[in-house]
């Protein structure tokens, strides 16, 4: 730290974390810090120790809180615009001032703050022109119509059944081939070669009288 930048003054100078969350906690609970400040690992199963990780790792977690122990813990008054846009333990606290006893916080001043910051972003929202915004019309969503982006999916919308349906086929519309029936001068030649090969000629002895030892004659040649 440079030596012309006096941070003496500031509560945080020197305070970890841990004892820091520990103070405000013993002295506003998890409950109330959650409605202040709204975050998550205030309310799922609080505790310092899973809390200080958080806010180690999250930047903007650990300066609101922070913040929150300066302005309400301490009851520093607002600092000035240049001194607002640093880090709350690189702000100059002015000499002069001093801490004072922590703010009274409930949950009904907790609802009455979050009412008052919705109410200056619609504000903010309407003299940006953003009319359409979802928070200049917060009681309007549940009386719009659905919107037309869901439609674009092809999975949403129902599909409609087509009408057409096939004709059956009549008599008239089968196939008209049939096989012809192939006549004695269209078939094979080898058919009757090969019939009259296994045909074996009974031979006739000299006398005209058939022979009876013929047919084993042929069959043993």
């Amino acid at each position: 730290m440079s030596e012309e930048i006096n941070y003496q003054n500031n509560p945080l100078h020197g305070l970890n974390l841990k004892t820091m969350l520990t103070e405000i906690v013993d002295h506003y609970g998890f409950e109330i810090l959650h409605a202040y400040l709204y975050i998550h690992s205030f309310q799922i199963n609080p505790s310092i120790d899973s809390s200080v990780k958080f806010l180690k790792k999250t930047q903007w977690a650990r300066e609101k809180v922070e913040a929150f122990y300066l302005y309400k813990f301490k009851s520093l008054p607002k600092v000035s615009s240049d001194q607002f846009e640093l880090p709350p333990r690189d702000r100059i606290i002015p000499e002069g001032q001093v801490c004072g006893a922590p703010f009274e916080l409930s949950l009904e001043d907790a609802k009455r703050v979050q009412e008052k910051r919705e109410t200056k972003a619609n504000e903010y929202d309407r003299l940006a022109g953003r009319t359409g915004s979802s928070a200049a019309k917060p009681s309007s969503r549940s009386n719009d119509k659905p919107s037309s982006r869901s439609n674009d999916k092809p999975w949403s919308k129902p599909t409609e059944k087509s009408a057409w349906k096939p004709e059956p086929i009549s008599r008239e519309q089968k196939s008209p081939y049939k096989p012809e029936p192939i006549s004695s001068a269209q078939k094979s030649p080898w058919e009757s070669e090969s019939k009259a090969s296994h045909e074996v000629p009974v031979r006739t002895s000299s006398a005209g009288k058939l022979d009876p030892w013929a047919s084993s004659r042929n069959k043993l040649k």
